[in-house]
C-alpha cells in the first residue's frame, strides 16, 4: 500500500497474505483488506496518520499498488494502482483507536528519559512486534563516514 497526503508525504508498506488473494478481494471487500492491514501494520498506519495530522492535511489517501507483469521484451517491471481510499486523518485516527493525547504522552516520556541521559550519542530502538523501546549508548563516531581512510589513499598516490 502506498500512502500520500495532500501535503506530499508518501509512505510504503506491503500487504500481507497471498498477492493474488487481496487483488481479487479489492473491489468487493476493501474494508476487509484495510482491517487486515490495521492488524498487521498498525505501527505504519499510525505513523502515517500522525504525520498527516501534524502536517495539517485534509485527506489521507491509501493506494493499493501491484507490480505489473514484465513484458517479453525484458523491460523493467512497472507498477499499477488497483484502487485508492481516502480518509479524513482525524476520523481515520479514531477508526484505528489512535489517541493523539496518548501519542503526545508517549513522546513526553521519551523526551523526559532522554533528558536524564548523560551527554553522548544514543540509538532509540523499538523491539519488532513488541511495545518496547530501548535506548542504547553508542560511540560518538557511530554512523559517521570514515574519511581518514580515503585521505590516506589520496596522499599515497
Amino acid at each position: 500500500a502506498v500512502v500520500s497526503t495532500q501535503s506530499g508525504h508518501y509512505g510504503r508498506g506491503d500487504l500481507k497474505g497471498g498477492a493474488s488473494e487481496w487483488r481479487q478481494k479489492l473491489d468487493t471487500q476493501r474494508g476487509d483488506i484495510l482491517t487486515t492491514e490495521m492488524k498487521n501494520n498498525k505501527c505504519k498506519l499510525a505513523k502515517w496518520t500522525v504525520s498527516s495530522i501534524l502536517a495539517g492535511s485534509d485527506l489521507l489517501k491509501f493506494g493499493y499498488v501491484t507490480r505489473s507483469m514484465p513484458r517479453s521484451s525484458g523491460e523493467s517491471i512497472g507498477h499499477s494502482i488497483l484502487g485508492t481510499q481516502e480518509f479524513i486523518p482525524k476520523q481515520f485516527a479514531a477508526q484505528i483507536s489512535l489517541d493523539m493525547n496518548n501519542a503526545w504522552g508517549i513522546l513526553r516520556v521519551i523526551v523526559d528519559r532522554c533528558m536524564q541521559l548523560k551527554d553522548g550519542k544514543y540509538v532509540l530502538y523499538k523491539e519488532p512486534g513488541k511495545g518496547i523501546l530501548r535506548i542504547y549508548k553508542v560511540p560518538l563516531n557511530t554512523f559517521e563516514e570514515d574519511n581518514d581512510d580515503s585521505d590516506e589513499e589520496e596522499e599515497g598516490k
